[in-house]
């Protein structure tokens, strides 16, 4: 690696069925340490780093309006779980010696933060790892919508989504072997292709505030160091 982060602030929106590791439900301890080492590699290269964590290994709002539950209740019980990853995160990401703080869009006095934009940034300038929970704090917005809008707000370079593929492809390739991976793409290409990188609200975010999008394998050790690197497997949404 040629050790050159090609970013100063990156926003890294990481999905709750990232932590289930090889779980059916819940957090998996081992891959919350390994994607906290992830993020100290990167911020050991002078990275000021912020997460924003979904929580589809607990409770997902979609499937919880199939069930035929109201969709901001269930979009709310969502936003709850996001709160537990991210106080999990936090844990694996300050044993590993960094310092981090967890801040909701709901306010949850006890446990975390309140969400402040201006606290945010006060943070990510000392060098604090920043976990933003709880999405937007509203119902009808999903989690990467909150991360084009987190990045956003914190001026980040560079929003880097980790996923279960290293890139994006024009169709699924755990289901086609003939998939193919595209190395760039506009977020226009992404919105007309209906390509299921992030929802449509988010890439649009991310268009209007001329950030732009890493999609990696978050399963890859080190795959978050060397992407901000511009390096190894990995496509940009420009």
């Amino acid at each position: 690696m040629s050790n050159k982060p090609q970013y100063k602030r990156v926003l890294l929106k990481c999905s709750g069925e990232a932590l289930l590791g090889n779980q059916q439900y819940g957090i998996d301890v081992e891959t919350a340490s390994r994607i906290a080492r992830d993020v100290k590699q990167a911020h050991e290269m002078g990275v000021e780093i912020c997460i924003v964590v979904g929580g589809g290994n607990i409770f997902r709002g979609v499937s919880g309006t199939a069930q035929g539950m109201d969709q901001a209740n269930a979009d709310y019980m969502g936003m709850m779980a996001t709160v537990m990853n991210a106080l999990a995160l936090q844990h694996a990401i300050e044993k590993e010696g960094m310092d981090s703080r967890v801040l909701s869009a709901i306010p949850m006095a006890t446990v975390c933060e309140p969400y402040i934009r201006r606290r945010a940034e006060r943070h990510l300038e000392k060098g604090r790892i920043v976990i933003f929970a709880a999405g937007t704090g509203n119902p009808f917005f999903t989690t990467d919508t909150a991360a084009a809008l987190r990045a956003a707000e914190m001026k980040c370079d560079a929003l880097a989504k980790g996923t279960n593929v290293d890139g994006v492809y024009d169709k699924d390739p755990n289901k086609f072997d003939d998939a193919v991976r595209f190395e760039t793409l506009t977020h226009l290409e992404v919105i007309a292709k209906d390509l299921k990188v992030m929802d449509a609200a988010a890439i649009s975010l991310a268009r209007e505030n001329n950030i732009p999008i890493l999609v990696f394998s978050i399963h890859e050790e080190g795959a978050f160091s060397h992407v901000l690197c511009k390096e190894g497997q990995f496509t940009e949404v420009v």
